[in-house]
């Protein structure tokens, strides 16, 4: 594919006006307030994978309106210390899979909670384990248009609201240094991270890459790719329902997170990437913090010229491991 959005110059600028209702704070206040447990934890037990350096459990928290969400906690072996915890979330249409997939995060010495996507899990990956009870409203059968029509009945209303409490879940973990807290994600997880950063002001930092939900409108303009041509698919049957659609969609939209993180963020995006547009990561980027008095909050943007949702693959990952682990070592300094 090539490239199709702005050029890197204008990217680099892209600085759009939010679309965002007035009343968005109140929403995702009463929102997580609705959804607030004091107990997060339902269940912890402990899983034998075979892994001889890796411990880890099986984690039930509750999410939003208190369902049962899943998750792998996974702790280096042979941990003395409570460890920062970095905080994953994953792809549109995964679950959390098998516990020995995803064992980067932990083999770099952090505690790791790895949430399951409710409602979701069966187009790739090894599946999920909770289901999303609330998923009957109005909308298409894919997850990025189920209740498509209200922002209280949206798909994205739930799993963001989920994302949260596995931050509050991973803080009540044992071997977590509940201070020391990351969120993590590519694609939808990158969005989901970014809602994080967002809703969680005590965040310590952000990863996220080729962050889904940012720069809605201007991306179902872009593409037919992914989640957002299912949303696309829907309007062409349920024609009217534009203007609703859109009203939704502004209460989940990453930019708007993105302007009430102060977390330091590391972003990466590929710039023929038709799932998760570029200029959509470049307006989170751009605008990131603007609302928390950080007039010039620590960010770094990667950018990856000739790939496309796989954007720096290997390589990516390796610049968040240093970033991550400078991070850390600034905090500990200051």
């Amino acid at each position: 594919m090539p490239a199709f959005d702005l050029p890197l110059p204008e990217l680099e600028r892209h600085r759009p006006e939010p679309d965002e209702p007035d009343d968005f704070d109140a929403f995702w206040r009463d929102t997580l307030k609705e959804a607030g447990q004091p107990a997060p934890l339902v269940s912890v037990r402990p899983v034998e994978t075979g892994l001889r350096l890796t411990n880890t459990w099986d984690v039930t928290f509750r999410g939003f309106a208190g369902d049962p969400v899943r998750a792998w906690f996974s702790l280096p072996a042979g941990a003395r210390e409570p460890l920062p915890a970095v905080v994953e979330y994953v792809g549109y249409g995964r679950g959390r899979g098998l516990p020995h997939e995803r064992l980067t995060w932990v083999n770099a010495g952090y505690a790791h909670l790895l949430m399951d996507n409710r409602g979701q899990g069966d187009q790739y990956g090894n599946g999920g384990a909770t289901p999303d009870p609330h998923a009957s409203a109005p909308g298409g059968p894919g997850p990025a248009a189920r209740g498509l029509r209200s922002p209280h009945d949206y798909h994205y209303r739930r799993l963001i609201t989920d994302a949260v409490r596995a931050v509050t879940a991973a803080r009540a973990l044992p071997g977590v240094d509940p201070t020391r807290t990351v969120a993590a994600g590519n694609s939808q997880g990158g969005g989901l991270a970014l809602a994080v950063a967002g809703l969680v002001p005590d965040l310590t930092a952000l990863l996220v890459t080729a962050p889904l939900l940012c720069g809605i409108r201007r991306a179902l303009d872009l593409t037919d790719t992914g989640p957002y041509g299912e949303i696309a698919a829907y309007l062409s049957v349920h024609r009217g329902t534009e203007e609703a659609a859109y009203r939704t969609l502004s209460y989940m939209e990453g930019v708007s997170f993105a302007r009430r993180a102060q977390a330091p963020a590391h972003f990466g995006t590929g710039l023929r990437d038709t799932v998760c547009p570029p200029s959509g990561a470049y307006a989170a980027f751009n605008r990131y913090g603007e609302l928390r008095g950080c007039a010039d909050p620590r960010r770094e943007m990667h950018a990856y010229p000739f790939n496309g949702h796989e954007g720096g693959e290997g390589e990516q990952v390796a610049r968040q491991l240093h970033w991550l682990a400078a991070t850390f070592e600034q905090l500990t300094s200051a």
